[in-house]
């Protein structure tokens, strides 16, 4: 096991295949600072390269998991009349990059909420593979009310949800509790409140339990075949298949597979 810090922004806790990243701003509401995305922009970096990481769990420190952007961070640069533009383009794209970086991860992201997700914390949600939230969570795009439409956390959620759910969160500001967020498809389970963790790193262990190498496969070609017609991603889905079959993991799996038929 290893953990950065106590004092670090972002903790990193690795046990049995398992990396639990947890946000740890919990006098700012978890708030997506310049450093925090910075530190989550590392520690995916570092993930990508980690053989000995399986899946990966998003926690959060405090009552809340995330409330969105540092407005209080984001103010000030308003005042820099001379690079205003240019500083918000630089951060809106490395958060673009952070939320990117997930799905590019070999292994899958599991979310695990508790409290509010707000804005782009609910887009960090929407970024994850899968989410598990407690009871008591609850999830919004609420920049309309401050005349800041959440054009960004948009694009996860409107590849979670279908059009017209979307569409509702982001006009309205409404919130959904867990159980609405699991109907609209932004979360996979509901937990009792405060078992979210427990029951993230549970799934991810099952998950760190199957071959990594056709998990790897299996996530990479989901994301791709998404963006394709639908001619093309089942070429494409075939094309992965053939190649997983001619894999020596699949090979060993599959006599293994037969072998225990056999008996």
């Amino acid at each position: 096991m290893s953990e950065t810090g106590s004092s670090s922004i972002l903790l990193r806790e690795d046990r049995d295949g398992v990396a639990t990243l947890t946000l740890n701003r919990p006098g700012a509401r978890n708030a997506l600072s310049r450093a925090l995305l910075e530190a989550l922009r590392e520690a995916f970096a570092a993930l990508s390269e980690d053989e000995n990481v399986r899946a990966v769990v998003l926690a959060a420190v405090g009552p809340a998991f995330c409330a969105g952007h540092d407005l209080k961070e984001m103010t000030g640069y308003r005042a820099e009349s001379d690079r205003g533009a240019e500083a918000f383009e630089d951060l809106f794209a490395l958060c673009s990059g952070v939320m990117m970086a997930i799905p590019a991860l070999p292994q899958p992201v599991i979310a695990a909420v508790e409290g509010v997700a707000t804005a782009a914390g609910c887009q960090l949600v929407a970024s994850c593979d899968l989410a598990v939230a407690g009871a008591e969570a609850r999830f919004a795009t609420p920049g309309v009310q401050i005349g800041l439409f959440c054009s960004t956390p948009m694009v996860a959620l409107s590849r979670n949800l279908s059009r017209k759910a979307a569409m509702r969160m982001l006009l309205t500001a409404d919130m959904a509790d867990a159980e609405e967020a699991r109907r609209l498809g932004l979360v996979n389970d509901v937990v009792e409140a405060g078992g979210a963790l427990a029951a993230a790193q549970a799934l991810a262990g099952a998950i760190a339990a199957r071959s990594p190498y056709a998990v790897g496969v299996g996530k990479r070609a989901f994301y791709e075949q998404l963006e394709m017609p639908l001619a093309e991603a089942y070429a494409h889905a075939g094309r992965v298949m053939t190649e997983n079959m001619l894999a020596r993991a699949a090979e060993e799996g599959i006599g293994a597979f037969l072998g225990r038929k056999a008996r």
